[in-house]
């Protein structure tokens, strides 16, 4: 095999792809899109006392903590920066970020399948998948001045 025969690594800066704002407390950069594999991969940050809403996963999510801290209200565990969380398909769990904290709560989340987002009595609300992460963080992008950036496995 000739080395040009490798595939070619994807590099992605931290200013290539901004932060959209929800405008609810969270903010998310969208790092890689593969919709026919089902794959999002994204990084959000999180402000004290931000909770999301209670939603199962269809596929396995891995998760990796850089700042602040975090936990389900499910589970006794609380990742803090330099946890690692592996979630099987099939969890069900509401993330939430303690109001005490005194910064930003950044998590690294590689998602592979759908969010099915629930409410009290387990009826669904909504379905997010890569394309619906894909296309809503291009919409707000777009809105919010930044253009349509490039992710990588998304058609521009």
């Amino acid at each position: 095999m000739t080395m040009s025969a490798i595939p070619k690594a994807l590099h992605v800066g931290e200013a290539d792809l901004p932060f959209v704002d929800f405008g609810d407390g969270s903010s998310m950069q969208v790092l890689q899109i593969d919709v026919e594999g089902g794959l999002w991969v994204v990084r959000t940050r999180f402000q004290p006392g931000y909770q999301v809403q209670t939603h199962k996963h269809t596929g396995e999510v891995y998760a990796f903590t850089l700042s602040g801290s975090w936990k389900y209200l499910e589970y006794p565990e609380v990742n803090t920066a330099g946890s690692y969380l592996y979630e099987p398909a099939g969890s069900v769990h509401t993330l939430t970020v303690p109001d005490t904290n005194t910064e930003i709560t950044d998590v690294f989340f590689a998602i592979n399948g759908a969010n099915i987002n629930v409410d009290a009595n387990g009826n669904v609300l909504s379905v997010w998948d890569a394309q619906y992460i894909a296309e809503g963080y291009l919409a707000l992008c777009e809105m919010q001045g930044h253009g349509r950036p490039s992710i990588l496995g998304y058609p521009s």
